[in-house]
């Protein structure tokens, strides 16, 4: 089984094209050199930030405010 999954990844975003997005940005700061908000399972920028989103360190511009 892959982690995070992506049932629970879609908990946290609008759609799947919202979550590729905000993944797709965080892994370029994270190429760009900016430091990980968490010790990481993985070793690749794109699955770390996918573990971020997951853990609630980064949430799209569009569930700010929603409930």
């Amino acid at each position: 089984m892959l982690y995070p999954s992506i049932d629970e990844l879609m908990n946290k975003a609008d759609s799947k094209y919202s979550l590729v997005v905000l993944a797709a940005k965080r892994a370029r700061k994270l190429l760009e050199g900016q430091d990980a908000q968490l010790i990481p399972f993985s070793s690749k920028n794109v699955g770390v930030a996918l573990e971020e989103i997951s853990n609630d360190l980064l949430s799209s511009p569009e569930r700010v405010g929603k409930k």
